[in-house]
């Protein structure tokens, strides 16, 4: 069995995935093989011809149209590989590994598993001396998820395993009370998982929630804040633009991957303690006089007219409308004259 393939460098060896691109930019991801050929509408390619390259290649099928060999990257392999539920996108695994701070050697409990994608980033940040508990409600998503970590590891790795079952009922029988350095939640309802979590972190430990929705994200808030057991939660979400650059044609992309999810964050607080109560701004029944003044159509940008511009236009419309017939001696009548 080889190495993680995710961590391989060097020439590529027999059992080594290599993304193949053409010259339109279509990928094509192939496991080499002895003997075996990569067949496509423009030609083949022996993988035999593959094994030894460096990684970042380029080779020619037999009708002389060249590809580009890499060793696919985990966000490669992770926005292709198959899914049973959606996936965590890179750029949350990113901001996921950094908020909750994860780190070689580390504890982490993670629900639900999806397919897999989240496993893989959190795997690769622990390294082979962490370990990580994923728990997952659904069996075909398990199986799913642990059939991409198999691909992409080449084997099931040692320091992971997936539970079934709601999180709440089975993490106290799989972990030991404040053994735990991270938890992870991607569900519908954290909130009804939190004893159970706060039972397994270590003091200090974070929890860290990725959730779809506003509501989700209010009611997580609140529910953390109620347990008295966690600092402040912070909130957050991630957008990522491109950028389209080519001599001088600098522009954003076209598209942009927006909003996929929040992720909020607070970490355990040590037992029997009580959080100092936040400072916050009273709220004012009463402005003051500099409230008002933040609050006038000036400060709020509103352009001014001179009372000379303006009587200019008071003219221009009433000619315009005398013009356009809306108006007549007849119409010019006093009150006393409309009462009776």
């Amino acid at each position: 069995m080889n190495a993680s393939r995710g961590e391989q460098s060097g020439p590529f060896r027999v059992g080594d995935r290599v993304q193949l691109t053409g010259p339109k930019g279509r990928m094509h991801t192939i496991t080499l093989e002895p003997g075996q050929m990569f067949h496509s509408h423009k030609g083949l390619i022996a993988h035999d011809d593959l094994i030894g390259l460096p990684d970042g290649s380029v080779v020619a099928n037999q009708v002389g149209i060249e590809y580009l060999a890499l060793r696919p990257l985990l966000s490669d392999f992770v926005m292709s590989m198959p899914r049973g539920a959606a996936i965590v996108y890179p750029k949350d695994a990113a901001q996921i590994l950094a908020q909750a701070d994860i780190f070689p050697g580390a504890t982490v409990v993670e629900a639900g598993v999806g397919s897999g994608a989240l496993s893989l980033w959190l795997l690769r940040a622990i390294g082979a001396n962490g370990r990580l508990h994923s728990f997952e409600r659904r069996d075909d998503f398990a199986e799913v998820a642990r059939g991409n970590v198999a691909t992409f590891h080449g084997a099931v790795p040692e320091n992971w395993s997936i539970g079934l079952g709601d999180l709440a009922e089975v993490l106290p029988e799989t972990v030991d009370d404040g053994s735990v350095d991270r938890v992870v939640l991607d569900m519908l309802a954290p909130w009804e998982c939190l004893d159970a979590v706060s039972a397994a972190l270590k003091p200090g430990g974070v929890l860290l929630c990725y959730i779809a929705t506003a509501t989700q994200l209010s009611r997580v808030a609140e529910a953390i804040r109620a347990t008295g057991e966690y600092t402040e939660p912070q909130s957050s979400e991630t957008m990522v633009r491109g950028w389209h650059v080519q001599g001088l044609a600098v522009r954003p992309d076209h598209r942009m991957i927006a909003h996929t999810g929040f992720l909020i964050t607070a970490r355990r607080l040590a037992p029997d303690t009580v959080l100092p109560e936040l400072k916050r701004r009273p709220s004012k029944t009463e402005f003051s006089a500099e409230d008002v003044e933040a609050w006038t159509p000036g400060a709020l940008g509103e352009r001014q007219v001179s009372d000379k511009s303006l009587r200019k236009r008071v003219r221009a419309a009433g000619a315009a409308a005398r013009k356009a017939g809306s108006t007549s001696p007849a119409d010019e009548t006093s009150p006393s004259d409309s009462d009776g």
